[in-house]
């Protein structure tokens, strides 16, 4: 019984396609399993609801994981819902969002060129525009 070619297409494509879960599935695991190694007592994490905090103790048989998130707030969560752990920037203490002083307004020209309406303005070489006295 021979097999259409379309009937192939079809196969290779099934094949491919689970090729790919099986992949993804082991690079899943694996990124798991290196999550788990980092999660350590005075590690900072972020949680799956996006709360950060400082890991005070683990418990491995009830899977519970304390945090603090605020000095004196201590969290009690599940083990599985820290979602990653925070690393600090490389070697900087600068804050993480630059700061938007200097910035223009909005509708502000960035490059300070005058406008088409002001009477500095310039044609499309770069000189002023001749005026005419008729």
């Amino acid at each position: 019984m021979p097999f259409d070619p379309l009937t192939l297409i079809m196969l290779a494509v099934l094949a491919v396609l689970i090729f790919f879960m099986f992949r993804n599935s082991r690079k899943r695991q694996a990124e798991a399993k290196e999550l788990q190694s980092k999660v350590q007592a005075g590690a900072q994490v972020m949680t799956n609801f996006g709360v950060f905090g400082t890991i005070l103790s683990i418990d491995e048989e009830e899977n519970r994981v304390e945090l603090e998130t605020s000095p004196g707030t201590v969290l009690t969560v599940h083990r599985q819902t820290i979602a990653r752990v925070v690393e600090p920037a490389a070697g900087t203490d600068a804050p993480a969002i630059e700061s938007i002083d200097g910035e223009p307004e909005f509708g502000e020209r960035i490059d300070g060129d005058a406008g088409p309406d002001d009477t500095g303005s310039t044609d499309a070489s770069g000189d002023a525009p001749k005026k005419s006295d008729d």
